[in-house]
């Protein structure tokens, strides 16, 4: 995956982020109900029993309205403790499973890939995106962060699923 390049529009930084909160940055204000919703499914504790309390830092700002996915790397680019950033965007807001886009903030600059030992991965690069539920976000933040897996495999069992979304573990 290349970062994308020519990003017009500067959004906020963002500040005070403990890097084991998992980053949410709202994008679309059209529904303040399935907003408040994913929200309210965020703050749950989670883990098999509900034992680890929820530690996510929302971003609710209408600075952030319309935001780009690319916009959005570009802003966190600077934090190198995220390795994932969600997004409510529209189809949050408007699906049932109200499924937020994971992103990947890790970069691959192609250009700097030796073709004769990476081409498999030039030709078919890892996964940018993927949707999961609200209710996955501490996991799948907690477990990039620590290394426990990665952003591909998280990707692979969402396109696995029948809604192409992540449900929860």
């Amino acid at each position: 995956m290349t970062k994308p390049e020519d990003l017009v529009r500067a959004l906020p930084e963002i500040v005070g982020r403990d890097m084991f909160d998992a980053l949410v940055i709202r994008t679309d204000f059209s529904d303040d109900e399935s907003w408040n919703a994913v929200v309210g499914e965020m703050r749950r504790p989670y883990g098999p029993s509900g034992e680890f309390p929820a530690s996510v830092q929302v971003v609710d700002a209408p600075a952030w309205s319309g935001a780009t996915a690319d916009e959005v790397l570009a802003a966190v680019d600077e934090d190198e403790y995220l390795s994932v950033v969600f997004l409510a965007d529209r189809h949050t807001m408007q699906s049932p499973a109200r499924a937020l886009l994971a992103l990947t903030t890790i970069w691959e600059d192609e250009g700097d890939l030796d073709p004769v030992y990476y081409q498999e991965l030039i030709e078919s690069p890892e996964p940018r995106e993927f949707r999961a539920a609200p209710a996955t976000v501490h996991s799948v933040h907690v477990n990039l962060a620590l290394g426990n897996m990665g952003f591909a495999e998280f990707a692979a069992a969402a396109s696995a699923e029948p809604d192409q979304v992540l449900p929860p573990f």
